[in-house]
């Protein structure tokens, strides 16, 4: 029943999450065609603060009301009250503090910037609890819907405003209207409201188990987005601007993968938790299926990082091709961290999920830092490093629960490399020989070639990690 419940879940959350990245790549694209490094470098550094705040208002509720089994609405309404006066009290502390940020930067429109994201931080609390049920009860179907209409609305806005030329102004519409179409949407046409009910009750026994997850949530993205704040006050906005769009060009394929395993893995993992066996085989099956995708996508988009940067976004991007191949090195173990964190959140280890985000975090810190010396991509490198490390200590503590450690882990990515390995290789090849002013054209010949050869070997090899996966969407129930 689970096995079916999760398939389903998986692909209607894979629905909304590949139309939904498929709108963001098209405005994307075309934004980055209207808009200069530095407009897409100035909105990045307000990426720190934007995260910090979503974590602080959601205060580790969510988690927690997905992973518990006993929540009454009494709970969920406490959560929703708890969610808008913790937005509230951060957007006035955002308001408060904007001309100081601004200066700190020498970038004024960072003061009606922040304001605007004190907004949109509110509307995205309104919604917060919405998102969290649906997600609990693994309902994907009303989130696609939603999430779709939210992007396209957006995107039209954004690209709209691009082209008359309100440049920066472009960027934060395309944020706050689809927060605001989301908003409104979860509110039509999903039945939940709040009562008028506050109970520290509630808030002291779901933080128990989420002001751990919260505090880790707020170390791991104050060291996820800190680069923007450390690159643009070393290096200065334009160089934010291409490790930003470096970024963005690795989230196409990562931010699928990223979003499938948030929004899935917990909640199955969770439902899971009492049955060491059945948890234990469905994250080795999580791990062979995901990176199946995961370590072919990464190879080759480093291969093809050259045609990828300069046909899509333009020839002005070209210093974002060597962040983006670095960037793909340090995406391929990324699945692996994410899903061994999921265990441990699954089973309601908070209290170690914490000390190892502590841990982890203060390493990175010291990572970054001193990669910081050696410009942008000394920064990037320095990522690789932390993610090699990140991966072996989260998987040893699935070891010790579920007898599936880092040696088993690898060994079962082994295969899936073997073979992507020469595929990136070839395409790497192809794209040093083939001399082009038709960047695009280029791309989606080498991207053929470089899927057709790996599903190709994968195929007459038998590689099991395709037939598992084949043979699990096939399945029925019976």
């Amino acid at each position: 029943m689970l096995k079916h419940k999760a398939r389903s879940a998986l692909l209607w959350s894979g629905a909304e999450i590949l139309l939904r990245q498929g709108f963001y790549i098209v405005v994307t694209i075309v934004l980055a065609r209207l808009l200069a490094p530095e407009v897409f470098g100035t909105v990045a550094l307000l990426y720190l603060f934007g995260g910090l705040a979503n974590v602080f208002v959601d205060g580790g509720f969510s988690a927690a009301l997905i992973q518990r089994k006993d929540i009454t609405h009494t709970d969920e309404s406490t959560v929703f009250w708890f969610n808008l006066l913790m937005a509230t009290l951060l957007g006035l502390a955002f308001c408060v503090s904007a001309p100081a940020f601004a200066r700190f930067y020498g970038q004024p429109v960072l003061v009606p910037l922040v304001m605007l994201l004190a907004l949109n931080l509110f509307l995205s609390a309104l919604s917060a609890i919405h998102t969290t049920l649906l997600t609990r009860h693994l309902e994907f179907r009303l989130q696609m819907k939603i999430s779709v209409a939210a992007g396209l609305v957006s995107g039209v806005v954004a690209i709209a405003m691009a082209w008359a030329g309100y440049g920066i102004w472009a960027l934060a519409a395309q944020v706050l209207v689809a927060t605001s179409v989301n908003t409104v949407l979860l509110w039509l046409l999903h039945a939940w409201r709040p009562a008028r009910v506050f109970s520290m009750e509630s808030v002291r026994r779901l933080f128990a188990f989420g002001g751990y997850l919260m505090i880790a949530a707020l170390m791991d993205v104050f060291y996820t987005r800190v680069y923007s704040l450390l690159i643009g006050k070393m290096h200065g906005v334009r160089e934010l601007g291409f490790y930003n769009r470096a970024d963005g060009a690795r989230e196409m394929p990562m931010g699928i993968l990223g979003s499938l395993l948030a929004s899935v893995a917990f909640p199955v993992f969770s439902a899971a938790a009492g049955d060491r066996e059945q948890l234990r085989k469905g994250v080795r099956f999580s791990i062979r299926s995901l990176m199946l995708l995961n370590i072919p996508m990464m190879l080759g988009l480093l291969a093809v990082s050259g045609p990828l940067i300069v046909g899509l976004f333009g020839q002005k991007w070209q210093p974002a091709v060597p962040v983006l191949q670095v960037m793909c090195l340090a995406s391929l173990l990324a699945p692996l961290l994410m899903l061994n964190l999921q265990v441990l959140k699954a089973q309601g280890h908070s209290h170690l999920f914490f000390r190892l985000e502590v841990f982890k975090k203060v390493l990175g810190t010291l990572f970054l830092v001193a990669g910081a010396f050696f410009g942008v991509l000394g920064i990037v490198w320095s990522t690789v490093l932390f993610t090699l490390i990140a991966f072996l200590i989260n998987a040893h503590y699935t070891g010790r629960f579920l007898d599936y450690g880092p040696r088993a882990q690898i060994m079962d990515c082994l295969p899936v490399l073997a073979l992507a390995v020469p595929m990136a290789l070839l395409v790497g090849w192809l794209e040093q020989r083939w001399q082009t002013d038709m960047a695009l054209l280029e791309l989606v010949v080498l991207a053929g070639v470089g899927a057709g050869m790996f599903l190709s070997m994968a195929w007459l090899l038998r590689l099991p990690h395709l037939a598992e996966t084949i043979s699990w969407f096939r399945s029925r129930p019976r």
